[in-house]
């Protein structure tokens, strides 16, 4: 890698080239009815297929006019709130959704045991993985680990030219289950190799659900509470499956109708996830969230947290981007219902950990920011918090470094990149291709030595 420097000029002046060769007028977009990032420009996504997987839902038609509703998800035709409010603390949530994605029904209580111990059987990595893969080159970049992980499994197994449906829900039912060892194996390597800490290595407990195997594997002394079990168990619900036009999961679809296998498909899946516009943002929210109280004097003077919420937006603090994260949403206007049903459980948490302050802090922004958004920014629809904004909180609460706040992210949203490649692959039989509008100057072919 430090061969590298040697190439640093070259690739200055390679990169001012290719920067003035490859600008695009963003006027030409307009003049020729492109939507760039297939967005309209009021936000609204282009339609480019269909699915029964999921639905993402923020507009209602009021007297035949567009108009903004609190937000709404449904996972197969069931909205995300029945799914919660139907475990009545009894049970654990992310196993029965899982199940309700991929199969594409409620399973029984029967059907429900019989998948969670389905999941338990494939919790097994192939022999001498851990030290041969993992550890082999730890990084402190565990999307890049976890990535990598995926596409070597492939090596060990023996179907993987066979392209056959039962096939490939196998090999997916696989990857849901180990990707929360690879990830908590990969950042326990990180954390002895680069960190020169203490490494420990747990095996997952066939006995436990996806959210108690994390935090057992992930802890030294593998304890943990039932509020804190159920609460990440909630948060993988909410991160499970978010519609067909996301990032990653349409990168699911178009790499699964080219007719590349599944490790290949979830590789390509994880590495749009680790983006910082896709899968991040929690991250973002945590160090902004920090910035601010180093900033503000008292953080419970409103005034004063306004104020610098301002500077934010204006550019003037943290980084300057004009962005408080955590805020607004490519879809939702209103509300995101991830974040609402989330908050009272996030509340939970910090009040089982003495953290009511904390919970309070994020709060008054939550509260605040929208406000201070709408007043110097002119927006086409509401602003409201989504998702992000809780969830790397409950992450620290949890105890989950901040390493793994993307790949959680991905243990989740697995399951639905997997219902989205098996319907792409029930349904479809052609690859995706969409068009690009060319505005290149064509130009008469100058020989070398008239260069």
């Amino acid at each position: 890698m430090s061969s590298y420097a040697a190439i640093q000029p070259q690739a200055k002046a390679y990169t001012a080239r290719c920067e003035q060769n490859n600008y695009i007028d963003p006027a030409l977009f307009k003049e020729h009815g492109v939507k760039r990032g297939l967005r309209d420009l009021d936000g609204s996504g282009v339609l480019a297929g269909m699915t029964s997987v999921s639905s993402v839902e923020a507009f209602e038609m009021r007297g035949g006019v567009k108009t903004p509703c609190p937000g709404q998800l449904w996972y197969r035709g069931y909205n995300v709130y029945d799914l919660i409010r139907g475990l009545r603390g009894k049970r654990f949530a992310f196993e029965e959704a899982a199940y309700l994605l991929l199969v594409g029904e409620l399973p029984n209580a029967g059907q429900l045991a019989e998948f969670t111990q389905t999941l338990a059987a494939c919790r097994d990595l192939p022999t001498n993985f851990m030290r041969d893969v993992i550890m082999k080159a730890p990084s402190k970049d565990l999307m890049n680990s976890l990535t990598r992980s995926v596409l070597t499994l492939a090596n060990y197994d023996d179907t993987i030219g066979d392209g056959s449906l039962p096939v490939q829900m196998e090999q997916c039912l696989k990857l849901i289950s180990v990707l929360p060892m690879l990830a908590v194996y990969g950042y326990h390597a990180y954390n002895y190799y680069l960190k020169e800490d203490s490494m420990y290595i747990h095996r997952p407990d066939p006995n436990l659900t996806t959210a108690e195997n994390i935090l057992l594997m992930l802890r030294p002394d593998q304890q943990y509470t039932p509020l804190e079990a159920h609460v990440l168990d909630i948060a993988l619900l909410l991160h499970m499956e978010h519609g067909g036009g996301n990032n990653s999961t349409f990168t699911t679809r178009v790499v699964t109708s080219s007719g590349s296998d599944t490790y290949s498909v979830m590789a390509a899946a994880l590495c749009s996830l680790k983006g910082p516009k896709h899968g991040g943002a929690n991250l973002k929210v945590v160090e902004m969230m920090a910035h601010i109280l180093q900033n503000v004097r008292d953080p419970a003077d409103e005034e004063e947290l306004r104020a610098y919420l301002g500077r934010i937006v204006d550019k003037e603090a943290f980084d300057k981007k004009g962005l408080i994260y955590g805020m607004g949403h490519a879809v939702y206007s209103l509300s995101d219902p991830r974040a609402v049903v989330f908050k009272s459980f996030v509340q939970q948490l910090a009040e089982e950990k003495g953290l009511k302050q904390d919970f309070d802090f994020y709060n008054a922004v939550e509260r605040l920011a929208p406000q201070v958004i709408a007043e110097k920014r002119h927006i086409y629809k509401g602003v409201s918090t989504n998702v992000d904004f809780y969830s790397g909180f409950v992450y620290q609460m949890l105890g989950i470094p901040r390493e793994l706040f993307t790949p959680m992210f991905a243990i989740a949203r697995i399951v639905g990149w997997s219902a989205h490649r098996m319907e792409e692959l029930v349904n479809a039989d052609k690859i995706i291709r969409p068009a690009y509008e060319s505005v290149m100057v064509k130009k008469p072919y100058v020989p070398l030595e008239e260069r």
